[in-house]
C-alpha cells in the first residue's frame, strides 16, 4: 500500500467583539486564499462557512476583544485547542474602539443606549486577547494589512517566524519618498509613534497619521505629546487623537506627566 499523505495543517478563525473587518481582509486575499486552501484545512471560519469544526488547530486567528464573561471563558477554550494563536486587528490586540468604555462609566452607557439595559450583559472594560491567554503573535491594524496576514500564515506553515516590521510609519514615509506632513505643512501626525503596516496611506494624501496600527515597538509618547501641542493641538485635541482604535494601548504609554487631561 502507498504511504498516506500527511495531514494538512488545521486553521481556525474566531470572532469576538469586533466589526468583522479583519476577517474580511482574509477573504479579500482571493487568489492567495485559493492557493492557501490547497495547503490547509480551514476547520472553523464562520465568516466564510457555516460548517463548525472542532480542534485541535495548528493555527488560530482571533479577531475581536473580550467584553463579556462568556468571551473570557471562550477564549480560554480556543487557546487550549490551538498550537499557535495569533490575534488580528486593533480589537484583539488593544481592545479596539470599544475600549473607550475603559475611561468612562459603562453602566451609564448601557442605560443611555439600550431601551432595556437589564438584558445586556457586559464587562466594565474591553480588553485584548493577550490580557486573558498567552498569544504567539499580535498583528496590529484597523483593519490588518493583507500582506502581513499572508506572511504570518505562510510563515507558520513553513515552520519559521513571521517577518512583520516593527518600525514606525515615519520609516514607511521615507521609503515611499513622502514629504513629512508635519515638517512641510505643520500637520499633527502620529507617524513617529505608530506601527507600520498601512503603507503610510494617510500621509501619502497629505493627512497626518491617526494611529490605526497602534504603538510601534519603540515609542516615546511623553515626548510626542508636547510636539503635538506645539503643532497647534489643544489637550482635548490630543486626547481625541489618541483615543480611537488603539485607545487602551496608547493610554498605557501616557506617563511621565506629559499625558493630556481628559476633558470634563
Amino acid at each position: 500500500m502507498g504511504a498516506r499523505e500527511p495531514a494538512r495543517p488545521r486553521l481556525g478563525v474566531f470572532k469576538f467583539a469586533s466589526c468583522d473587518g479583519c476577517q474580511l481582509t482574509l477573504l479579500d486575499c482571493e487568489d492567495e486564499l485559493l492557493a492557501l486552501a490547497d495547503r490547509v484545512d480551514v476547520t472553523h471560519f464562520l465568516e466564510a462557512s457555516s460548517v463548525v469544526g472542532t480542534g485541535p488547530y495548528d493555527l488560530s486567528l482571533v479577531e475581536g476583544s473580550v467584553t463579556t464573561a462568556e468571551d473570557a471563558e471562550r477564549i480560554r477554550s480556543v487557546r487550549a485547542a490551538s498550537r499557535r494563536l495569533v490575534t488580528i486587528g486593533a480589537c484583539a490586540t488593544a481592545g479596539g474602539v470599544q475600549a473607550l468604555r475603559n475611561f468612562a462609566d459603562v453602566e451609564e452607557f448601557r442605560e443611555v443606549v439600550y431601551a432595556r439595559p437589564e438584558y445586556v450583559e457586559t464587562l466594565a472594560t474591553s480588553t485584548p486577547i493577550a490580557a486573558h491567554v498567552p498569544v504567539d503573535l499580535e498583528l496590529q491594524g484597523c483593519p490588518i494589512d493583507r500582506g502581513q496576514l499572508l506572511e504570518v500564515i505562510t510563515a507558520y506553515l513553513a515552520g519559521r517566524r513571521p517577518d512583520v516590521p516593527r518600525h514606525s510609519v515615519c520609516f514607511a514615509c521615507k521609503r515611499r519618498g513622502i514629504p513629512c506632513v508635519t515638517v512641510t505643512r505643520g500637520t499633527p501626525c502620529l507617524g513617529p509613534v505608530t506601527h507600520a503596516g498601512c503603507g503610510a496611506l494617510c500621509p501619502a494624501y497629505g493627512r497626518g497619521c491617526y494611529g490605526c496600527f497602534g504603538p510601534s515597538a519603540s515609542v516615546n509618547l511623553p515626548a510626542m505629546i508636547p510636539l503635538l501641542r506645539s503643532d497647534g493641538m489643544s489637550d482635548e485635541d490630543v486626547l481625541r487623537l489618541l483615543r480611537t482604535f488603539n485607545a487602551a494601548k496608547f493610554a498605557a504609554l501616557e506617563d511621565g506627566g506629559a499625558s493630556p487631561e481628559a476633558p470634563s
